[in-house]
């Protein structure tokens, strides 16, 4: 397996599906359910403890890459504005018949907002499709990320990870 990370600064798809934090095809078609692509052994649990139903588990020593417990998330989003490294989104395959819904972390300005027209990024920071920003939200007052919510079309599920705006929006 090529490490995408470290040659080309992102992972690929093959490397994170070797992760604990990335679920399988199956879960990820059941419903919202985080993506957690942190594939780096680092000190870090923001994750771990800003889930309220558990789902995620750094344990001991907190340099594990974090586990999702897929049975256990219900999509809050809450690890995602607490990831300090914006490895972390949610996705859900069954938002409509034909599109799904991201949520990710964005923490640039202007803000996107309801009902902007957006392209859609893979994580080569590549153009995939396009997506309509659904909502734009913050999580409490504990952490000031902005998550952003976009719909996109299903056949793009697994490529999608974040937006690029189109020109004269914002």
């Amino acid at each position: 397996m090529t490490d995408t990370l470290k040659t080309l600064g992102y992972p690929s798809l093959d490397e994170l599906k070797s992760t604990p934090g990335y679920p399988g095809e199956d879960i990820q078609k059941k419903g919202p359910v985080a993506i957690i692509e942190c594939i780096e052994e680092i000190p870090c649990n923001p994750c771990e403890t800003s889930c309220p139903a558990g789902a995620i588990k750094v344990g001991d020593p907190i340099t594990n890459l974090p586990r999702l417990i897929a049975n256990k998330c219900r999509g809050c989003g809450r690890c995602v504005a607490a990831c300090p490294g914006l490895a972390i989104y949610i996705k859900d395959y069954t938002y409509s018949a034909e599109k799904a819904l991201i949520t990710f972390p964005y923490e640039y300005f202007p803000l996107p907002q309801k009902g902007d027209r957006v392209i859609a990024v893979n994580r080569r920071g590549k153009p995939v499709c396009e997506g309509e920003i659904m909502e734009v939200k913050l999580l409490g007052s504990y952490n000031k990320t902005p998550l952003v919510s976009m719909a996109y079309p299903r056949e793009f599920f697994e490529e999608v990870v974040s937006i690029k705006r189109l020109e004269g929006e914002g």
